[in-house]
């Protein structure tokens, strides 16, 4: 059976990595986690000192380094140069990283690149924001997946150790901010929907309620197709 390539896209905090991750245990597919890449490699400029605004100096990084994504029921272990960096990649530092590490071509280029060579065979579930219009522009299924900011806000900051019971403090939802304004402005592949993406708006949907929506999206698109997804 044909296994395809689901592509889903959004800005932080829209849950897409919590969206993917079930998708891709469900179908029995790979979880391939853009975000964790790119916070891979923001985690070695921070250990080897290059500064974040250096694209040549990043470029040179990337090409030295190793990059892997395994996937895990629990979610995908993320390991740089077979160091596992699971944890250590979701701290703030590194999250802040990931995000001007990202805004340069030629790195984007070059992430493209090694993410295509992973999905090249199907079977996969893809996050990220630029997926469905610059990763995978073929894909076969495509997801925008959006929430107001104060709520991405709240869910980023629940996120963080210690987080219950605090107020969610401005900070958390002024960072998100910023980096929605670069991730949307970049001059490379900046964050919008595909033209042909379905954009679902999860303010006020649970995760349950977002996954069944996309099953149902895929099922639509499987179905008109004549293939199936499950093997």
């Amino acid at each position: 059976m044909r296994r395809i390539v689901i592509a889903i896209d959004g800005p932080a905090g829209s849950g897409k990595s919590t969206l993917a991750s079930r998708l891709a245990r469900k179908l029995g597919y790979v979880n391939i986690e853009s975000g964790a890449m790119y916070r891979a490699l923001g985690l070695k400029a921070i250990e080897n000192d290059v500064a974040v605004d250096d694209e040549a100096a990043l470029v040179k990084l990337a090409q030295e380094s190793h990059i892997s994504l395994e996937p895990r029921l629990e979610g995908n272990r993320v390991l740089l140069d077979a160091q596992d960096v699971s944890a250590r990649v979701r701290e703030p530092d590194v999250t802040e990283a990931a995000s001007k590490v990202s805004v340069h071509p030629q790195v984007r280029a070059w992430m493209v690149a090694r993410q295509q060579e992973m999905g090249a065979q199907g079977g996969i579930v893809m996050e990220g924001r630029d997926i469905g219009t610059k990763v995978f522009p073929d894909a076969e299924v495509k997801i925008f997946l959006d929430a107001a900011p104060e709520v991405r806000g709240d869910r980023r900051f629940k996120q963080q150790p210690g987080a219950v019971g605090q107020t969610q403090p401005e900070s958390v939802l002024k960072e998100l901010r910023e980096r929605d304004q670069r991730d949307r402005t970049r001059a490379t592949s900046p964050l919008k929907p595909a033209a042909d993406a379905v954009i679902i708006d999860s303010t006020n949907m649970g995760i349950e309620e977002v996954v069944a929506r996309v099953e149902e999206i895929i099922a639509a698109k499987i179905g008109s197709s004549g293939d199936r997804v499950i093997r």
